[in-house]
């Protein structure tokens, strides 16, 4: 089975479709988190450090939201997508964590005894 690479080396087959589909699934987790945070937030009255922690992972949210959507942008053009740069990535991984490390906090103080 042969196939022909595109001008960059690459394979023009289903990767790029694949890849956005990820940054897709993984936007709609950031999501799930983000509104389970806020449900967490909210439930049992509402605290200022609640609010305040609400108010962080919904915005670390955003800013991998954007960042995904560069990315899914760039894999959906008809041209062979570049590579993520390095930058990009490393931004990315830092807002998916800090996202998840915020919800976690959120969720423990939750399960914490009053």
């Amino acid at each position: 089975m042969t196939f022909r690479r595109g001008r960059t080396g690459r394979d023009p087959g289903l990767q790029p479709e694949r890849t956005r589909l990820t940054w897709r699934r993984t936007t709609l987790s950031g999501a799930v988190v983000a509104v389970l945070g806020v449900r967490t937030a909210l439930h049992g009255g509402a605290s200022a450090l609640g609010i305040t922690l609400c108010a962080l992972c919904c915005g670390l949210w955003l800013g991998f939201l954007t960042a995904a959507h560069h990315r899914i942008r760039a894999l959906s053009a008809t041209t062979p997508p570049p590579p993520l740069a390095p930058r990009r990535a490393t931004t990315a991984a830092l807002y998916a964590v800090a996202t998840a490390t915020c919800a976690a906090v959120l969720v423990l103080r939750a399960a914490r005894p009053a």
